[in-house]
């Protein structure tokens, strides 16, 4: 064994301890930490990537390599005032059961392994329970919401294939002929995974939304369907990313008394609408759908990477994922059963033991804690709207449905001001660029389990002052 490497082995304990008091640090001090790094004025290239060290330093060294060389550029993503990307940070107990995740090192995808499908299986029916889903769903954890988004949209792209008598996993997509996938307001995972799939971006069909609207107009869907050849595939929104709109998925799935086709929600954190009484009616219906996503290290607050792919048709999944060549098994990726192992259900055939994150969080603070995180985020993102429309420099651009505010600025909302305005604001609050029904503007997005009205009060006084000072 290389020298060093023993002697990391042989300190093993006091190198994870002072890990631990630089993540501790990290942590505390997340709150006087700018949320964003300001920009060099004026801009720099980026750094010049070190050279590959040619001899062992150990931990140590590189521990202390990070501090200085890229910690200070990191932003306080974990923090209660990033309300960029619909970013949630991680509870304690997601946190734990993280480290605990990298420390056993499980590739949990067959059932060669002792108990990682099993705790997989536990937690994706805690999942189900949370969001009210039926027994009818199955689920498996997959990376984030494109990862998820692409999952249902192969199996639906299976579906299709069944409706037409051949199998795109075995003859390829050209076996499927012209697709038409509809949507209202889709978010541009779907064209990904579309490009990803074969299906192409130009398979995805706009579909007219409801006026001043981002949810799918049902009426619109009905004639566009009527005039779709074969059968379709409709991706619906429980959540849009600008306002939080909601398509009437009830209305959707009612459509298919007269047509055919495939009901793909996106939920990537709309589905937590669910956990709130006074708003689960927004997610009304959402157990109709044949795949579902839901994106965890979003309003779950589990750490990145960690989602969850849920279908009605889990055969349909385990034809498009098996693991085999020609018509052979791989024996050592494990069973293709009734219950077909992990690995014969997503792209991967290795994943971290993604689980563990979401069951240490569920197992801690279950429906009750994860409802007040909720509950709480959407009374600061309705904080910040009211923040917002009672200065005149702002316009709120729609009404806070959930938990993001869309707004802009009241006068002149280029692209330029609104760039000027996030950099300024940088250091208390960070939020993202969007454009919603052709005006430019900014969202915040509230998911983040640390995240009090305090937060609010700093970011709409720190919003405010950023746009007089660049009037």
């Amino acid at each position: 064994m290389d020298p060093t490497l023993a002697t990391d082995l042989a300190h093993l304990p006091a190198l994870l301890a002072a890990t631990h008091r630089a993540a501790a640090t990290t942590l505390a001090t997340l709150d006087a930490r700018p949320v964003v790094p300001p920009p060099t004025k004026p801009p720099t290239k980026p750094p010049t990537p070190a050279p590959l060290p040619e001899h062992a330093t150990g931990t140590t060294a590189a521990l202390a390599a990070f501090q200085d060389r890229w910690e200070p550029r990191l932003s306080a993503s974990a923090g209660p005032r990033y309300l960029g990307f619909v970013t949630g940070g991680a509870t304690p107990a997601a946190l734990a059961g993280d480290w605990l995740t990298s420390a056993h090192d499980q590739n949990s995808n067959s059932s060669f392994d002792g108990a990682g499908q099993d705790l997989e299986r536990e937690t994706v029916g805690w999942l189900r329970t949370l969001f009210h889903l039926s027994d009818a769903h199955s689920g498996t954890f997959v990376s984030g919401a494109t990862m998820s988004n692409t999952t249902g949209l192969a199996i639906a792209r299976e579906w299709l294939g069944e409706r037409l008598g051949v199998s795109p996993a075995e003859d390829g997509v050209a076996a499927l002929g012209p697709v038409r996938v509809l949507s209202g307001a889709p978010h541009s995972s779907i064209a990904k995974a579309l490009s990803i799939l074969g299906l192409g971006r130009s398979s995805l069909v706009r579909i007219p939304t409801l006026p001043d609207r981002e949810a799918v107009d049902p009426a619109a869907l009905d004639r566009a369907l009527a005039d779709t050849p074969g059968p379709a595939v409709v991706v619906a929104n429980a959540g849009t990313v600008n306002t939080v709109d909601f398509d009437d998925l009830p209305a959707i799935a009612a459509l298919r008394d007269r047509h055919d086709f495939w009901l793909h929600t996106d939920a990537a954190f709309g589905a937590f609408a669910a956990l709130s009484p006074d708003h689960a009616h927004l997610a009304d219906g959402i157990d109709a759908s044949d795949s579902l996503c839901v994106d965890l290290h979003k309003w779950l607050n589990v750490p990145y990477d960690s989602a969850v792919q849920f279908t009605r048709r889990p055969d349909l999944q385990a034809r498009v994922f098996q693991a085999r060549i020609f018509q052979e098994g791989a024996a050592y990726l494990g069973s293709l059963g009734d219950q077909p192992d992990l690995v014969h259900l997503t792209p991967e055939n290795s994943h971290r033991l993604r689980a563990l994150a979401a069951w240490f969080t569920l197992r801690a603070y279950g429906r009750q804690g994860h409802r007040e995180i909720v509950e709480r985020d959407i009374a600061c993102a309705r904080a910040l709207g009211a923040a917002l429309e009672r200065d005149p420099a702002f316009r709120l651009l729609a009404p806070v449905r959930l938990n993001v505010a869309c707004f802009t600025l009241a006068d002149d909302p280029t692209p330029a001001r609104l760039t000027a305005l996030r950099e300024a604001v940088g250091a208390e609050v960070f939020v993202t660029p969007t454009v919603y029904a052709g005006t430019p503007a900014l969202r915040a997005a509230f998911s983040n389990w640390r995240t009090t009205q305090a937060d609010v009060r700093r970011a709409a006084e720190a919003l405010g002052a950023a746009a007089r000072e660049i009037a």
